[in-house]
């Protein structure tokens, strides 16, 4: 059977016969921070692509489709438009804070697909704090938006960027209660051990309703906290022009661009881990023989799968709902989200405490 992990291993092995330990692990480390920018840029253009394509079916139209066959070039070609174009910086900026708020979006994003398993075995930072590591690093983005938002000098830009700030700090709560609720079944924080959990069934399924309620909250947490619509307020084009990243263009309008792109992979990655089991098959109990045929389908394809079935639905609430206003975005949070989410933990808790989940 293709896996990923017996292919690293017979490299790390061919690796070792040949160089010392210390000439593997900087040879490795090399691969990796390599894997990681191209996995980036790879995501950048999938995705946009995706989006496309998904609000074209939702809208009954083509999307992209004179670019290469089916519009598949459609984001090479953006992305050599944006390489080239000239990166203009406005005379009233700070600049130092003006240039640095992109990298700072773009590192956060970076930092957080250490922990990921990608796949049975494959994991770039098996830390056994996962789940603590992931929900601490993603705050660090606000202050990269914060800081846009105020060095560009500019009204409408420091708007977006006060309202992005109000809105990751209150949705990070819904969203940090939501993984407590699956934390609290496993009583672990090491992303690994949740999917060695979730070897006889995900727990969407195991968890009963709280699960489920859970898993809802969560998606509509992290759509907001990754500013998409119908929670964009922070970029709304009819209010704000462009909100915290109107002055920005060429590449470091890039870097945000991708970084809100690969945000969604992660935090879909993170909800695929937590509630349908990573990059473990669909198990069912004591089924062998179902099982057994499961397990012929590779991990990576698993873990893939499972989180561009979440992106597909973000990107589906992106295209089917109106966007809110301010005071509906932190009514939802304040009044709605965070009294559900503590009451659920509470019931969650009560369900580890008794073993009535499966």
């Amino acid at each position: 059977m293709f896996s990923i992990e017996n292919i690293l291993n017979s490299f790390h092995e061919w690796l070792s016969s040949m160089l010392n330990q210390n000439m593997v692990m900087l040879l490795e480390m090399t691969l990796i921070a390599f894997f990681a920018i191209t996995l980036f840029a790879t995501l950048g253009l999938v995705l946009v692509y995706l989006e496309r394509k998904v609000s074209a079916f939702i809208q009954i139209r083509k999307g992209p489709n004179r670019v290469g066959p089916f519009g598949i070039f459609q984001t090479t070609a953006d992305t050599l438009k944006l390489i080239v174009k000239e990166s203009f910086m406005p005379n009233s900026v700070d600049k130092f804070l003006y240039q640095l708020a992109p990298f700072i979006v773009m590192i956060t994003a970076m930092l957080l697909l250490a922990p990921l398993p990608f796949a049975r075995g494959v994991q770039i930072w098996n830390i056994n704090i996962g789940v603590f590591y992931v929900t601490a690093v993603s705050s660090l983005s606000v202050i990269g938006i914060l800081m846009a938002g105020w060095a560009s000098n500019n009204k409408y830009s420091l708007l977006g960027a006060m309202r992005s700030g109000a809105q990751i700090v209150s949705y990070e709560l819904s969203a940090g209660m939501a993984i407590l609720s699956i934390i609290v079944l496993t009583g672990s924080l090491n992303l690994q051990d949740i999917i060695a959990s979730q070897e006889n069934g995900w727990w969407i399924f195991k968890g009963h309703i709280p699960a489920i309620v859970a898993f809802v909250i969560y998606i509509i947490a992290v759509t907001a906290e990754t500013n998409r619509a119908p929670f964009d307020l922070a970029e709304a084009e009819s209010e704000l022009t462009g909100g915290f990243h109107t002055e920005y263009a060429g590449m470091r309008f890039a870097l945000f661009f991708l970084a809100e792109y690969i945000n969604i992979f992660i935090v879909c990655a993170i909800g695929a881990t937590l509630f349908f089991g990573g990059w473990m098959p669909f198990h069912i109990g004591n089924w062998e023989a179902f099982n057994h045929v499961m397990d012929f389908i590779p991990s990576s394809i698993w873990f893939f799968g499972k989180t561009f079935f979440l992106i597909i639905l973000i990107m589906w609430f992106r295209w089917t709902f109106p966007r809110l206003r301010v005071d509906q975005l932190l009514n939802l949070e304040w009044k709605y989200l965070l009294p559900i989410s503590m009451l659920n933990l509470l019931v969650m808790t009560l369900i580890a405490i008794k073993g009535w989940h499966f």
